[in-house]
């Protein structure tokens, strides 16, 4: 088993923060699924605020 999660973020957050994130979401699939932390794939990826918009307008144009 191989429980890989995605995670699609909006960048701003810091190294401690994206750190702390990791490893609540692992602990949560090793609690909820039994795998073994060591098989759990956490992937981040960052998107620019002007690459993301909600209702039609960018984050950076917010």
């Amino acid at each position: 088993m191989m429980p890989l999660v995605h995670i699609e973020l909006i960048e701003g957050r810091s190294q401690d923060q994206l750190k702390a994130l990791v490893k609540d979401v692992t602990d949560a699939i090793v609690k909820d699924t039994g795998a073994p932390a060591e098989h759990v794939h956490v992937i981040l990826n960052e998107m620019q605020k002007d690459r993301y918009a909600v209702g039609g307008v960018l984050k950076s144009d917010e």
